[in-house]
């Protein structure tokens, strides 16, 4: 039969093949990408370094960004596609960013498995060396002129308050929220720098600097505005490539820092200390400090430290968060990981605060230890220089530091007063938690120390020196304290009210009665005994007192 010829039937012909894309596809993606690095780097801040998890990130960021816009300028995918239907055209078309970002969280994830705490806890547990201590030869008992007085929140309002009072400056600058405590000159203080109050606060100013810095007196309660010859010109509020964090990581770009800390060296002059951080377990744990940067804040000089070289008036490399940190691994993996969660045989962790003393010219970190099941007592504490980590634990079985706060306020609650976060001292060889007690106003009305091993031991005072004066009576009632020369001895006295005089001190009413054929007032207070309301002279009174040794014209008193 013959075959039918479709005229109109076109002849295969081959495909001609396809062209490969333009070397301007390579060069916008290119291009693109380094303008999203530039961007992404001034505003991320990561450092070049392979045990920085940020930096990986980074990378696979780039690689993301050049394979996207090389198929959109392609036109192999669109921007409405989804990410499913992006992967074979970024296999065929972007083999190696592909193979780079697959690299790169391969590395990252090897890399948190081999520092993870579950197969390295012995290591974790040998961050931090913690050698055992005798509180009372090793903590020096400090004079009332080196016992802070106040906390970071009324060091901050004090601050604010005097700012508000020079004219020249309130209404271009405020004061920074980071309140770092130091040993300035042998004493406890607190140092804020000044701010830049908005983005055109910052135009105005910032070819001065910032004119000053605030030292709060932790003792003294004195708030004084440190003016400087030349003004700071790189801080946190600095923007550009004087803001702090960037001017460190354009010049240091492999280094991994803590957040910059301002002190002050002997003679008033700021630095910014920045602590850097690196990682000694694997690659990405067992974070540790292996030094700091010093910084001039007004001429941006730097110059890097051994944790060995550090100069002494830095007052702390090593930070709180590092600390507690290393602390929790230590008392958590004594036993291995396996305990740490079922058995959890001698598993001990830090309580929930923390405070700072003062002494031999450096300043310590205090935290108490604790179990971790739901305890109200602690097993001890450590105290850390925070310059150099060395740390010593003390045994001392006792009351949580939130626990003494509570048992303090519960003596004054008639007043309603709040107590700051315990300090620790040596009291007559005793641990004693001391705290400020403040009004609604966040105003320091009294003083108040708890025993840590007996915390229903709690002296209060309008002074410090009183309140000292009333724990050590407390300590000897108790039969605790160690000092063979009682200071006062208990007294019990009968006579006629012949003069009673009041008045307020601390926001509290104190009687002061005096009896016939003695010139000696007693002290009474009304919160401890009402019935000293109603007395009238004339009436009849017996009382007890404790009469110091050197006599001191009044002496504290109670109703029998």
């Amino acid at each position: 039969m013959p075959q039918i010829i479709d005229l109109h039937e076109k002849t295969p012909q081959e495909e001609p093949p396809k062209e490969r894309p333009p070397l301007t596809n390579h060069l916008t993606a290119l291009a693109a990408t380094v303008v999203v690095g530039l961007v992404y780097f001034y505003f991320a801040l990561p450092a070049i370094n392979l045990q920085n998890i940020d930096f990986y990130i980074y990378l696979l960021a780039l690689a993301v960004t050049y394979s996207v816009v090389y198929l959109i300028r392609c036109g192999i995918i669109k921007l409405e596609m989804e990410a499913v239907d992006m992967l074979p055209a970024l296999k065929k078309d972007c083999l190696v960013p592909v193979v780079i970002a697959a690299l790169l969280i391969v590395v990252l994830l090897v890399g948190i498995l081999i520092s993870s705490v579950i197969f390295r806890s012995r290591a974790y547990t040998q961050l931090l060396t913690v050698e055992p201590g005798d509180f009372a030869t090793e903590v020096e008992q400090l004079s009332f002129n080196q016992i802070p007085m106040l906390d970071r929140a009324s060091a901050q309002r004090l601050g604010d308050r005097k700012l508000g009072e020079l004219s020249d400056m309130v209404s271009q600058f405020e004061v920074s929220d980071d309140y770092p405590q130091m040993n300035f000159n042998g004493r406890p203080v607190r140092v804020a720098t000044l701010v830049y109050g908005d983005f055109f606060k910052w135009i105005n100013n910032n070819r001065n600097g910032l004119p000053a810095y605030i030292v709060t007196d932790m003792v003294t309660q004195n708030v004084e505005v440190v003016r400087l010859p030349v003004g700071i010109k790189y801080s946190q509020s600095d923007l550009f490539f004087r803001k702090i964090t960037r001017y460190l990581r354009i010049n240091y770009p492999t280094y991994m820092f803590e957040v910059p800390r301002m002190e002050i060296d002997e003679d008033g002059k700021p630095y910014w200390i920045a602590s850097r951080i690196v990682k000694t377990i694997g690659l990405f744990g067992g974070t540790d400090i292996s030094g700091a940067v010093i910084l001039d804040a007004v001429t941006g000089e730097s110059r890097y430290y051994d944790k060995a070289d550090i100069p002494t008036w830095v007052d702390q490399v090593f930070s709180s968060n590092i600390i507690i940190e290393q602390y929790d691994y230590y008392g958590k993996y004594q036993n291995g990981f396996i305990n740490s969660l079922l058995g959890k045989r001698g598993v001990t962790v830090a309580t929930e605060g923390n405070n700072f003393i003062a002494q031999y010219d450096d300043v310590y970190f205090y935290t108490g230890i604790t179990s971790v099941g739901d305890d109200q007592s602690i097993l001890g504490f450590i105290l850390t220089n925070q310059r150099t980590k060395q740390t010593s634990y003390y045994p001392c079985a006792g009351a949580k530091e939130l626990s003494a706060a509570t048992s303090a306020e519960g003596v004054v609650q008639h007043l309603k007063y709040t107590a700051t976060f315990p300090l620790l001292l040596n009291i007559s060889g005793e641990p004693t938690y001391f705290m400020s007690l403040k009004d609604n106003a966040g105003l320091v009305k009294l003083y108040a120390m708890v025993n840590v091993q007996q915390y229903n031991i709690v002296a209060t005072g309008d002074t410090v020196s009183a309140c000292e004066d009333e724990y050590k009576i407390l300590l000897q009632r108790h039969g605790i304290s160690d000092v063979e020369q009682p200071l006062y001895q208990d007294a019990e006295i009968t006579g006629v009210v012949t003069d009673v005089r009041t008045a307020v001190l601390g926001g509290e009413s104190f009687y002061y009665l005096r009896l016939d054929g003695s010139t000696t007032y007693y002290a009474l207070r009304a919160a401890n005994d009402q019935r000293v309301i109603v007395l009238n002279t004339g009436d009849r009174v017996t009382l007890v007192y404790d009469r110091p040794v050197e006599n001191i014209g009044i002496f504290p008193a109670r109703l029998k």
